[in-house]
C-alpha cells in the first residue's frame, strides 16, 4: 500500500517537470533528488513566511472533513508552500507572500523526502489532492492569530487572503499579482 501511495505521488509531482521520465529516475535512483517543477499546470503554489506556515500546516492537520494537500518547508529560505488548484484568476495579498502559477517553478524533492532543507511537511498522497484555498485562507487567519497573541501584534502584518478587489493590490506592502 505505502509503495503503491508513493509511487503514485512521484508519478503526479513528476508529471509537473520538464522531464517527467529523469525526474522519476532521479527520485528513485537519487543524484541530487531536488527537481524544478512547473507551477500553474496542475496545481499553484502559496508561499508564506515559516512561522506562519508551519502553525497554519498544524491548524489545516487538525480541521474535520478537511484533507490536508501538500506543504513543502524550505529552512534556508524559511517558507512554506501550499499545494492549491491551479486558478490563474486567483490574488493572494500579504506581507512576504508569493504565488506561483502560470510561468512560475518551484524547487521540490521527491515525495517521500521529510529531510533537508527542502523538505515535505506533508507529502502529496498520491491521489492528487491539494489544499483547499478557502480552508488554507482560515487556517491561515487562524494561525496569524495565534502568533499575534504570543509574539505580539508587529510579528507580521496583515494576514494573507485572497482577494478580488484589485485596488487592494495598490495599498499591500508585497502584491502577489497573478500570472495571464
Amino acid at each position: 500500500m505505502a509503495l503503491t501511495r508513493w509511487t503514485n505521488a512521484v508519478e503526479w509531482l513528476a508529471a509537473a517537470a520538464r522531464e517527467p521520465g529523469l525526474c522519476k529516475s532521479d527520485w528513485q535512483h537519487g543524484t541530487t533528488g531536488i527537481h524544478l517543477l512547473a507551477a500553474g499546470r496542475f496545481w499553484d503554489v502559496l508561499i508564506v513566511p515559516a512561522c506562519l506556515g508551519l502553525r497554519t500546516a498544524d491548524v489545516l492537520s487538525c480541521v474535520p472533513r478537511v484533507e490536508p494537500g501538500p506543504a513543502l518547508l524550505d529552512s534556508r529560505r524559511q517558507h512554506v508552500g501550499f499545494f492549491l488548484p491551479h486558478d490563474p484568476s486567483s490574488i493572494w495579498v500579504g506581507h512576504n507572500i508569493r504565488y506561483l502559477t502560470t510561468g512560475g517553478w518551484i524547487a521540490t524533492p521527491a515525495p517521500h523526502c521529510r529531510w533537508g532543507d527542502l523538505r515535505w511537511i506533508c507529502p502529496p498522497d498520491g491521489r492528487g489532492t491539494l489544499n483547499e484555498p478557502s480552508a488554507l485562507e482560515v487556517a491561515l487567519h487562524a494561525a496569524m492569530g495565534e502568533l499575534a497573541r504570543d509574539h505580539g501584534t508587529t510579528h507580521h502584518r496583515a494576514t494573507p487572503h485572497r482577494s478580488t478587489d484589485a485596488s487592494e493590490l495598490s495599498c499591500a506592502p508585497t502584491p502577489v499579482i497573478p500570472h495571464a
